[in-house]
């Protein structure tokens, strides 16, 4: 008998849930930011979903979250023209750096000492972090707002991603556009994972994967309904996209198959994105809550405990 996949769902949110980053793996474990509409970005425990704490300061939605690898930084990207750093670790607001309009992406460099920012004024930005009373780097070529901002190749070039359905490669030291994707629809979600340079990117219906180098495609899925965001598990040995069906899906990456599919929320689904250590993913949703699924179901992890066929007498497992 198959088992059922019990998720567990981390409230607290008033709005929807627009955007979700995991930190690395620490000595005290991982973490997890979301961004929300309520404008009260959240830290939580990983693994469990524990709430830790909620990030006080913005004056409006705030759209996109991240943590640097080790989860000592976090960084909001709002709609009340800023971006903030904070420390992850007490919760205080470190610096707030203003832009000209709605801010939708926040990336920290490996080393946590430059952000990447990008939003409704189509411009990407680089701040020092070491210098936050000098001007950013500032590099523009998008004809519409920038949805996503990523570095990657070593922190040398960044991946963009904007509502003039293009996603751009750019030279970080000349601030030249390298190659450029054209799509029919605006594109809905990227993610850049460095293992093996793979960027995912989600349009329409469409899971596509490519060379994060390149820009070549490496190969493409159609889901069943329009994909709001996809992770590809560390592994790579298969993905889970969710959207407007309130589904999440997962795929077979080397055969492109879908494996299974939950309906997971009370609404279209915004975010998903693994854990480091590819165990469990979370979802953001229009319902204001996150998910937590696990990666192989039935396995002691978290708050998961791992109930014995034989134990069942007739019932699921269920997460303590």
């Amino acid at each position: 008998m198959a088992m059922r996949q019990t998720p567990l769902t981390c409230s607290g949110h008033t709005r929807p849930v627009v955007d979700l980053a995991f930190s690395g793996i620490t000595p005290y474990g991982y973490f997890l930011i979301s961004a929300c509409k309520d404008g009260k970005p959240m830290l939580r425990q990983g693994d469990t979903g524990d709430w830790i704490g909620t990030f006080l300061g913005h004056k409006g939605a705030v759209w996109g979250a991240t943590l640097n690898k080790e989860a000592t930084k976090a960084a909001t990207a709002a709609a009340d023209f800023t971006a903030k750093v904070w420390d992850a670790v007490t919760g205080d607001e470190v610096l707030t750096l203003a832009h000209k309009h709605i801010v939708k992406s926040v990336n920290f460099t490996e080393d946590s000492t430059c952000l990447l920012t990008g939003g409704n004024d189509k411009v990407l930005r680089i701040y020092d972090l070491g210098k936050p009373e000098a001007e950013p780097l500032e590099i523009a070529g998008h004809t519409s707002a920038i949805k996503k901002a990523l570095w990657c190749n070593n922190d040398q070039q960044i991946l963009s991603a904007a509502d003039d359905r293009t996603v751009r490669l750019w030279d970080k030291n000349t601030k030249e556009a390298v190659k450029t994707l054209a799509f029919d629809a605006s594109v809905s979600s990227m993610e850049y994972i460095p293992d093996g340079e793979i960027l995912v990117i989600t349009y329409g219906r469409t899971i596509a994967f490519y060379n994060a180098n390149s820009l070549d495609l490496i190969k493409a899925v159609d889901a069943p309904a329009s994909i709001h965001s996809a992770s590809l598990h560390p592994e790579k040995d298969f993905f889970v996209a969710g959207g407007d069906d309130f589904k999440l899906y997962k795929y077979d990456y080397t055969t492109k198959e879908e494996m299974e599919s939950y309906k997971g929320h009370f609404g279209p689904i915004h975010c998903v994105r693994f854990s480091p250590d590819g165990e469990l993913y979370a979802s953001g949703s229009e319902d204001g809550t996150l998910r937590l699924w696990q990666t192989a179901v039935g396995k002691t992890y978290g708050l998961w405990k791992c109930v014995l066929p034989e134990n069942l007498d007739g019932k699921y497992n269920t997460a303590i």
